[in-house]
């Protein structure tokens, strides 16, 4: 009941879309179209057969098109520090522009799930969406987690600079595969903080899209996260003084630190907290030059429009879209279920979302 655990300010996004056969394999558009319905003889026509063989028929598609991207992916490597990084691309043939999508903090695996509880496909979905309007994508595995569980022996033993690092191995493997130097980078939530680190560090990427990113240091948002949630108030003073003395370079003493919060500020989880408080999305920005999309939903609960408000006026070279009722995990918002979107796999990203993405692609590198 205390917000979210750090390594666990979670995120997503999610839709199934359908699209053109341009990133079908060769054989599937035929396979699909050969089972579209038959006219049935004049004897046997009626409302409900032909409602029914639509219905079959939408299925079948669904099921064709699920296959063809399905088909089309295939996982990825490049060094890491200790080991493999690993991720799933989704190559769209004679695709030109290519994204890599960043997933947000803690254990968060390349399609927006988690271990600890978050299901939600966001970055499945999205790469879905992406292939189904002409562009290639590969979702990753940040160093020490899953796939790349190899890469690194501690995963709390990591920083935004090191995660940056790896952003730009994958974007040299990345664009080599298509054989094209115009790949984004896009980064959800804590992941649009790193995509700002490695954009200020000098990656040649085509561009940068900020999905529900922070525009004020985390330290600041915790604080925020924190007070809105009523069961923290018996700890709300000892919380700010952790905070204020991560903000400051200081580890404490985990014996110190009441029970119910040590899990939140284990040993591994300051260390990363004090090198992830130093960092000023604001600042990052405004070194950053890169064509960059910066997309807000008004109903999310981690990251605000102010944020995105703050990263668009810091960058030169920047647009910005707010999506209402759009939540944290780049879907509608339920009404009277504030989970929902991070525990449903099966709800569609904001409808609208992936469109503005692709647009945006298109005005700095047409398809």
């Amino acid at each position: 009941q205390l917000g979210e655990r750090l390594h666990g300010m979670q995120e997503v996004s999610g839709s199934i879309p359908l699209g053109s056969t341009k990133s079908f394999p060769d054989s599937e558009p035929d396979k699909c179209l050969a089972a579209r319905p038959r006219r049935l003889p004049s004897g046997f026509q009626s409302p409900i057969l032909s409602a029914m063989r639509s219905i079959l028929f939408g299925a079948i598609l669904l099921a064709c098109i699920t296959s063809a991207f399905s088909s089309n992916a295939e996982t990825m490597s490049v060094p890491g520090p200790d080991g493999p990084l690993e991720g799933e691309a989704i190559i769209v043939p004679d695709a030109t522009v290519g994204v890599i999508i960043i997933p947000g903090s803690g254990p968060t695996d390349r399609d927006g799930n988690s271990p600890a509880g978050m299901r939600t496909d966001t970055y499945r979905l999205l790469a879905n969406g992406l292939a189904e309007a002409g562009v290639s994508s590969i979702r990753i595995d940040k160093r020490g987690f899953f796939g790349s569980r190899d890469a690194v022996a501690d995963p709390e033993a990591v920083t935004i600079a090191g995660y940056a690092d790896d952003v730009r191995a994958w974007h040299e493997t990345f664009a080599e595969k298509l054989g094209t130097r115009c790949v984004f980078v896009a980064g959800h939530s804590e992941g649009g903080l790193v995509a700002l680190a490695a954009a200020a560090d000098g990656i040649s990427a085509c561009g940068l899209v900020l999905l529900s990113s922070p525009g004020r240091p985390i330290g600041t948002l915790m604080r925020e996260q924190f007070r809105t949630n009523p069961a923290n108030g018996p700890y709300l003073d000892e919380l700010d003084s952790l905070l204020g003395r991560l903000e400051r370079g200081e580890m404490t003493d985990i014996e110190t630190i009441s029970p119910v919060l040590r899990a939140l500020f284990r040993e591994g989880l300051q260390r990363y907290m004090i090198q992830l408080f130093a960092y000023d999305p604001a600042e990052l920005a405004r070194s950053v030059t890169l064509p960059t999309l910066v997309v807000q939903g008004d109903r999310d609960l981690q990251i605000t429009a102010e944020d995105a408000r703050i990263l668009s006026e810091n960058l030169p070279n920047s647009d910005i879209v707010i999506f209402t009722g759009m939540t944290h995990m780049l879907k509608d918002d339920v009404a009277g279920s504030p989970m929902a979107t991070y525990q449903n796999p099966d709800l569609p990203l904001t409808e609208g979302m992936v469109k503005e993405i692709v647009r945006f692609l298109e005005r700095v590198s047409p398809l």
